[in-house]
């Protein structure tokens, strides 16, 4: 046994010193490949205006100031997408086609609030021309953000023009070009109840949805005169949006003391060390690392030393606890505190398991339980009402708490439910959202008898089918990242106090770029009912955002047997239902809700638009984009699927 732990040592000490030698070579090796520049050009502080100081990640485009030549090749020291024009002392930033002012750079929480360029030099009602279209590099934090919504150029003698809710109010500004005759209307986005703006999507030439900063929002003196001057003092004060110095290929780079340059297409070119030194993914200072094999070499010498006597009791000892404790520890932990903090930028706020426990009144009160975990009530320090969601302990390395707090902290979205924080403490995990107060869709719409004091006209069913496809929208098209959800069923979908649906439960959720379309899933995930084929059998097809629209269809399918109750009669149940009802379309739609024609419609579209949701291939269901024009436009204009169901 001394013998091996002789052996054991010696080894250990002979790997480290091979390792300090091959550091040394591949950072020499490397930094040789990948030429030199001039380190003053990126290290260089800008000022554009007397405000804006622009300096890395973000850089100057429309001059060569802060262009930097490696080997002929041109490249910017900065992240892409965060090329500044400075124009007349204004910093321009360019968000899809459009031009925003930059207001302030937060460089100590990653922020950066912009200005839609129009509405700075619109006056005091300026018309906002478009909405916002983010690149990669940078998404909208939550929960600083809110947003409004305008609707331009209305049809003056429509009733919802003639009769507005309270809350969208008309924008009394002379400078709207034919504003009586084309009257136009802004409303704080909180504020928007989905079977409102239904009916004004129709009516009016535009609308658009500005975001602007949470706070301003809220403040009185600029809501109380949104339909006057006050949205465009709000407008001007811009909003927030931010970068993660943490993501993409820029982290390493960064952690090893450089700055990551891209080329003019926005491709990863390398990484600009502060000596001088390109390098095509890392620097190293060449000293240093003589240094290193210095002290690399000094200090295995006297571990030897000092351990030599010690080596003989204690090695056995030391193989067995070390066995035993990895075994014992849960791998879990670490990998969620690394996704975290990677990420910190982009998520809420984080509390302790304590502050969870005071919230939930030591989780007294109990709202209700699904396959993940338990649902208790709560209440923030503030008095606002919260749901927690106390996670099971499941050996899957974090997956669904990661996916949930990855997921929902990239959405803001009417229809999606907003997280409010989360805890991760030991083995206890938990996640806080905004309390739904009517609960799930599935208390609603699936009642056993629809004469219940629960269940809902066709009219309420029929907003809350057009909300959910805006959500799952916003989230396959919106986002920054596309999400596809890959759990759609009534019980993850959350009603609150106006029957406003909210997205919720992001569990199994996956998140890929926006020019993904197909995506890699482990194994078949969902619920059975609402899983699309493609999911369990790749003889269907690709996973893809597609796998939503199946669930989705299947959802506002069960909706409409539900409310009709008409799943126990003999003649359906021996039969698929969504095969029985395309065989009977015509006749259930007449018999809904005592023959009355306008029910009658509604009831006809979301049939019909659930049948193409159900289309056993992927590229025949319609994109949740196609399934919300189908839901606004006439059931004239729908035809019925070919039918297409498994035998």
């Amino acid at each position: 046994m001394r013998r091996y732990g002789l052996a054991l040592l010696g080894s250990h000490a002979s790997h480290l010193l091979l390792l300090f030698w091959f550091i040394a070579s591949d950072g020499e090796g490397a930094t040789a490949a990948g030429g030199t520049y001039d380190d003053a050009i990126c290290a260089r502080l800008i000022f554009c205006g007397e405000q804006v100081e622009i300096k890395y990640p973000f850089y100057l485009s429309n001059t060569t100031d802060q262009v930097v030549v490696v080997d002929g090749n041109t490249r910017y020291c900065g992240y892409p997408w965060l090329g500044i024009i400075c124009d007349h002392d204004r910093a321009i930033l360019r968000l899809g086609n459009y031009n925003y002012t930059v207001l302030e750079i937060n460089h100590g929480n990653h922020t950066v609030t912009v200005a839609d360029s129009d509405a700075l030099d619109g006056g005091d009602c300026p018309r906002v021309k478009h909405n916002v279209t983010l690149p990669e590099v940078l998404t909208f934090p939550s929960p600083g953000n809110d947003s409004i919504t305008f609707f331009f150029d209305c049809n003056s003698t429509a009733n919802v023009v003639l009769r507005p809710p309270p809350y969208i109010r008309p924008i009394n500004c002379s400078s709207f070009v034919d504003f009586q005759l084309w009257p136009s209307f802004v409303a704080a986005q909180p504020d928007v109840d989905v079977r409102d703006e239904r009916g004004w999507l129709g009516v009016c030439k535009e609308v658009v949805v500005a975001p602007l900063l949470k706070d301003l929002l809220v403040n009185e003196k600029y809501y109380g005169k949104l339909g006057d001057d006050g949205y465009g003092a709000v407008l001007k004060r811009g909003f927030q949006l931010s970068w993660d110095p943490m993501a993409g290929m820029c982290h390493e780079c960064e952690v090893s003391g450089g700055r990551c340059s891209y080329g003019t297409k926005n491709e990863f070119l390398g990484c600009l060390c502060s000596d001088g030194r390109a390098s095509s993914s890392t620097c190293g200072s060449k000293k240093s690392k003589k240094k290193a094999i210095a002290i690399g070499v000094s200090v295995v010498s006297g571990v030897i030393l000092l351990f030599l006597l010690l080596m003989c009791t204690l090695c056995v000892k030391k193989f067995w606890h070390g066995l035993l404790s990895s075994m014992g520890k849960s791998k879990e932990a670490p990998n969620i505190e690394s996704f975290l903090q990677k990420h910190e930028a982009q998520h809420p706020k984080r509390y302790s398991y304590s502050e969870v426990k005071t919230m939930t009144k030591s989780f007294s009160h109990k709202l209700g339980q699904g396959g993940f975990g338990t649902v208790y009530m709560g209440k923030m320090p503030n008095g606002k009402p919260i749901a927690v969601k106390l996670l099971k302990s499941y050996k899957d390395d974090g997956q669904e708490f990661m996916n949930e707090v990855a997921s929902i902290s990239r959405t803001s979205h009417v229809n999606v439910v907003t997280l409010l924080g989360y805890c991760i403490q030991g083995s206890k995990r938990a996640l806080i959202y905004e309390f739904m107060p009517n609960g799930s869709l599935e208390r609603f719409a699936f009642r056993p008898n629809s004469e219940t004091e629960d269940s809902l006209s066709w009219e309420k069913l029929f907003d809350i089918a057009i909300g959910i496809a805006r959500g799952l929208e916003y989230l396959h098209r919106g986002c920054n990242t596309r999400i596809v959800h890959f759990d759609i069923k009534p019980h993850n979908i959350l009603l609150d106090q106006d029957f406003c649906p909210k997205i919720s439960d992001f569990g199994l959720a996956k998140l890929c770029k926006q020019k993904e379309s197909i995506i890699s899933i482990d194994g078949a995930r969902g619920t059975i009912g609402y899983i699309a084929p493609e999911v369990f059998s790749k003889q269907f097809g690709d996973a893809s955002s597609k796998s939503d629209v199946y669930s989705y269809g299947m959802m506002i399918l069960e909706m409409v047997g539900a409310r009709k109750n008409i799943s126990a009669s003999a003649d359906v149940s021996s039969k698929y239902f969504p095969q029985w009802i395309y065989e009977h379309l015509e006749g259930y739609c007449v018999t809904a809700n005592e023959i009355r024609l306008d029910t009658s419609v509604l009831v006809r579209k979301m049939i019909i638009i659930g049948l193409w949701c159900i289309q056993l291939l992927p590229n025949n269901r319609p994109s949740m984009t196609r399934v919300v024009e189908m839901l606004q436009s006439s059931a004239d204009d729908l035809k019925i699927p070919p039918q297409s169901f498994l035998s």
